[in-house]
This record gives C-alpha cells, sequence and structure tokens, in this order.
C-alpha cells in the first residue's frame, strides 16, 4: 500500500509539504478569529476528515487493525505526511489508546504549555473510526508538554 502523498505530487518546486511555523500561524489564527473553543472544535474536525480520508486512500477500510497500523504509521510519519510519529495503538477497555510524539500540535509549544491535541487529534480519531467502524469520542490523556513521554490520544466508544 502507497501513500498517495508523495513528494512533488501537488506542487512541481515545492513539493506537497509546508512548514509546522505555516502550519502554526493557521492554528493561532483561527483561535483569534474564533476563540478557542470553537477552534478546538474546527480543527479537531479538520482532522477527522483527514484520518478518514486516509484510511480510505490506503484502502484499509475492514482491515484488521493490527494490519492496518504498520500502514497508518508509515502514512503519517516520517515517510509520509510527518504529521506525527505513532509508536502504538493499544486497545483498552474504553476503546482505544494512541501513543504519539513529534506532533505538529505540540512542536515549537514551551514546556509546561496547556496547548491540546486538535488537527492530530482530530486525525486519530477519524482513522480509527474508519478503520474500526465504530464512532469514537477523542481526548489527550498525556502530553509531551505536561511531562508525558508521549502524546497520548484516548478515544472512547460511543453508544
Amino acid at each position: 500500500m502507497s501513500v498517495t502523498t508523495t513528494a512533488g505530487t501537488l506542487r512541481s518546486e515545492l513539493g506537497d509539504f509546508s512548514s509546522i511555523i505555516c502550519f502554526r500561524a493557521v492554528v493561532i489564527g483561527v483561535e483569534q478569529a474564533l476563540g478557542e473553543k470553537a477552534a478546538m472544535i474546527a480543527l479537531v474536525s479538520a482532522g477527522r476528515a483527514r484520518g478518514k480520508d486516509l484510511v480510505k486512500q490506503l484502502a484499509l477500510e475492514n482491515v484488521p487493525l493490527a494490519e492496518a497500523v504498520p500502514a497508518m504509521q508509515k502514512a503519517l510519519g516520517p515517510d509520509g505526511t510527518r504529521l506525527c510519529i505513532i509508536d502504538k495503538v493499544e486497545e483498552v477497555e474504553v476503546g482505544y489508546r494512541v501513543y504519539c510524539r513529534e506532533t505538529v500540535c505540540s512542536a515549537d509549544e514551551p514546556q509546561g504549555s496547556s496547548r491540546e491535541l486538535s488537527f492530530t487529534l482530530g486525525a486519530v480519531q477519524g482513522a480509527l473510526e474508519a478503520l474500526t467502524g465504530q464512532r469514537l469520542r477523542g481526548k489527550q490523556v498525556e502530553s509531551v508538554l505536561r511531562g508525558g513521554s508521549h502524546d497520548v490520544v484516548e478515544l472512547s466508544r460511543l453508544a
């Protein structure tokens, strides 16, 4: 399975990726325009759409989670879009826990920052929803900005 977003396919000279600095400027601008709560909703929603689209692009729908996770790691990590590195996905009583690091949302934030994952959380949530066929609610339960080794997203199954 190959990622459909390989370097140079969308822009002939600059390639497919832009900087974290530009992404963060978008996030901060949206927060200033809409307020933090509305911005969080919008960015998580955008991430969910991206996560679902990625699963569809990679033809991972109805693929067992154990088989799909390596493809997601590749698509989102250093060989893909570089959104984040997913170290592991584990099934827990309430649903799933996804252990991420080097997330675009936490990049360049000072230690102790209250910033939460937004687009990254949504992308992980959307991907897991598409992979499992379940509706999930995501929340960040651990942060590298507040002493954690990972940005951990917990995805709870909704009835």
